[in-house]
């Protein structure tokens, strides 16, 4: 059984930073697949932050351009988001996601398109003034 956990996340201020971290566990070829970050804000959709391919070939959302950084440990089967200068709209549920069958897409939005995938339980992510 593969299980995401993650970590981190928490309270912060507006213009601070936060960190993220996504462990995989199982039988899971960590970095094989595409790998990413989702988040879904209050009465929002879930939508794509972030993903990384095998070769640490990127798709970050035009929201969080510049300011979240997405990476990887392969020896340590973990993924982390490190997330500057936050802004009320950051506020949500961030889900790690692990794709166990296909590479990134790359089509221009930050999204998995395996046919299963894999899902952390989410870190919740509060930015106040």
């Amino acid at each position: 059984q593969v299980r995401l956990l993650e970590s981190g996340g928490g309270s912060v201020q507006v213009g601070g930073s936060l960190n993220l971290s996504c462990t995989v566990s199982g039988e899971y070829t960590f970095g094989y697949y595409c790998m990413g970050w989702f988040r879904q804000g209050p009465g929002k959709e879930r939508e794509g932050v972030v993903i990384i391919d095998d070769d640490g070939t990127t798709t970050y959302a035009e929201a969080v351009k510049g300011r979240f950084t997405i990476s990887r440990d392969n020896a340590k089967n973990t993924m982390y988001l490190h997330m500057n200068n936050l802004k009320f709209e950051d506020a949500g549920m961030y889900y790690c996601a692990a794709d166990a069958t296909d590479g990134c897409p790359f089509r221009g939005v930050p999204e998995l398109t395996g046919v299963e995938i894999y899902w952390g339980q989410g870190a919740q992510v509060t930015v106040s003034s």
